[in-house]
């Protein structure tokens, strides 16, 4: 039976972690999984319903007739189908991103895709990132990273990209909602974001891409030999 690798890389939102997990599984020859993608579709699936990411009856009664799919076009880029539509797209909002942290939050919802998750691990070399992929969806990983930075340069990070994409941006709006998400996914009961003890830390606050992308390089050969 073949043996297949996983890497795990967890942290707050704005760390990095996308961007640096697909240059990696590019690099790498892997099958990169963003996870936060999936949350957003259940996000985004119970928004057009009317259904409030609070509404604990709300979400266990629709969940059932949700179906995500996940399709990879020739460059590796990860597209997330919701009952037959790609939503790649529509998923890439700010107002998306928090209601996903809040969904996030739910017992059902993350039953429903672990084993989603995990199966694809089974099956192929994989770069996972999330919140809680080395604590909880995969904790047997090969190499677990924790990407972090500071709550200002996530903010500012976030705020380029927005006025990069030509849209209004706060810079003090987007850093209280960056440290509102860090709120809710540190302490949401189940699968909070969190450390785990055989993590490597590694903080971008300082860092480029190409930096960031050789210093977790550099963890990888050393732990698995690739």
């Amino acid at each position: 039976m073949a043996k297949y690798y996983s890497i795990a890389i967890d942290g707050p939102a704005g760390a990095g972690k996308s961007t640096i997990a697909k240059r990696l599984a590019k690099e790498m020859g892997f099958v990169y999984v963003d996870t936060g993608a999936i949350y957003r579709t259940v996000a985004y699936f119970l928004d057009l319903l009317g259904v409030s990411p609070k509404d604990v009856d709300g979400v266990e009664r629709y969940i059932d007739e949700l179906t995500i799919g996940i399709e990879y076009d020739e460059d590796g880029t990860q597209h997330m189908i919701m009952n037959g539509m790609d939503v790649s797209g529509e998923i890439r909002t700010q107002d998306i991103a928090q209601k996903a942290s809040l969904v996030s939050a739910h017992a059902v919802v993350r039953e429903v895709l672990l084993d989603m998750q995990r199966d694809v691990a089974k099956s192929h070399n994989v770069i996972m990132d999330g919140r809680d992929i080395g604590s909880v969806v995969l904790p047997d990983a090969d190499v677990k990273i924790f990407l972090t930075a500071d709550p200002e340069v996530r903010a500012k990070r976030r705020y380029d990209e927005l006025i990069a994409k030509g849209q209004k941006a706060e810079l003090g709006k987007i850093l209280q909602e960056v440290k509102q998400r860090d709120h809710q996914d540190t302490h949401r009961p189940i699968a909070p974001l969190k450390m785990c003890r055989d993590s490597v830390k590694v903080d971008t606050s300082a860092m480029d891409i190409e930096t960031v992308v050789t210093a977790i390089r550099n963890v990888v050969k050393e732990k698995t030999g690739l």
